[in-house]
C-alpha cells in the first residue's frame, strides 16, 4: 500500500475537523474524498501531508510511519493543498527550477515533460503574476508532479479552472495514476469525482460515511450524486 491511514483523528477548538478516518491507497488507484465544505477533507489531507498533526491515528505512506518519520515519508509525496505556493514575481519556469533543487533527479527535461502534461509549456516564460487562477492551480499541479511522487494529494484541483482547465487537470490525474502513483484528491462536486476517480469515499461532518468502487457505484446507482445522498441521509424524507 501506498498510503495507510487508521482512525486518523484531527478535531480543533471550533469542532470541526476530521474523525476516525481509516482507509488505504494502492499503486494507479484514484481515491476521490466527496463531501461539502467543512466535511474534514482538507482536514484529512493536511494531516497525511505533515501541515497539521493528527491528535490520534497512525499515517504510514509507502510503509514509512509518517507521524514519526515525516521528513522521511513526505520524501514520496506530492501535493496541492488550497493555494498553491508560488513566486508571484519570476517565471512558470524558475519557479519549477526553484523546486527541482530539493529534487536530486529532477532535470530540465522533466520540467518540460510537466509543463506539458498541465498544458503550461506555452506559458514557461511567463510571469506567474500575469497568470489567472485557473492558470496558477494547473502550475501548482505541476509542482506537485515535479518529482513523480509516489502519492500524489490534491485538495479541490479544479477551483478556478475552466471547462479546458478542467480537461487538462482529469488527463493528468489519470496519467500519473497510469505511470503508477496513487492519487488522492478531494472535490466538493460529485461529477468532479465520478469522472476521474476509481474509487470514492464520502465524508460529511468530519466522519467518513462510505467507500466503494467506483465500478460498484455505477452498477447500483444513478449517479455518484445518489450514493451521497444515501451514505449521508441527505435524500430521506
Amino acid at each position: 500500500m501506498v498510503l495507510e491511514l487508521e482512525n486518523v483523528t484531527k478535531i480543533y477548538k471550533t469542532g470541526r475537523g476530521a474523525e476516525d478516518i481509516s482507509f488505504a491507497l494502492s499503486p494507479c488507484e484514484i481515491l476521490g474524498l466527496l463531501g461539502p465544505n467543512g466535511s474534514g477533507k482538507t482536514t484529512t489531507m493536511k494531516a497525511i501531508s505533515g501541515l497539521v498533526q493528527p491528535t490520534g491515528g497512525n499515517i504510514r505512506i509507502c510503509g514509512i510511519d509518517a507521524i514519526i518519520f515525516r521528513e522521511k515519508a513526505l520524501q514520496h509525496v506530492g501535493c496541492l493543498i488550497e493555494a498553491p505556493a508560488l513566486y508571484p514575481y519570476t517565471t512558470v519556469r524558475r519557479n519549477l527550477q526553484m523546486a527541482a533543487r530539493f529534487y536530486p533527479d529532477v532535470n530540465e527535461s522533466r520540467i518540460d515533460e510537466v509543463l506539458q502534461l498541465v498544458h503550461m509549456d506555452r506559458y514557461a516564460n511567463d510571469k506567474i503574476s500575469v497568470l489567472s487562477l485557473g492558470m496558477r492551480q494547473r502550475v501548482g499541479l505541476a509542482l506537485a508532479l515535479l518529482s513523480k511522487p509516489a502519492l500524489l494529494i490534491l485538495d479541490e484541483p479544479a477551483n478556478g479552472l475552466d471547462i479546458e482547465g478542467m480537461i487538462f487537470v482529469r488527463e493528468a490525474v489519470k496519467q500519473a495514476a497510469a505511470d503508477g502513483a496513487a492519487v488522492l484528491m478531494s472535490s466538493h462536486l460529485a461529477n468532479e469525482i465520478q469522472l476521474v476517480a476509481t474509487r470514492v469515499a464520502v465524508m460529511h461532518e468530519s466522519r467518513l460515511l462510505g467507500l466503494a468502487d467506483m465500478d460498484e457505484i455505477n452498477e447500483s446507482f444513478e449517479s455518484l450524486e445518489d450514493y451521497f445522498l444515501k451514505m449521508t441521509g441527505s435524500g430521506a424524507e
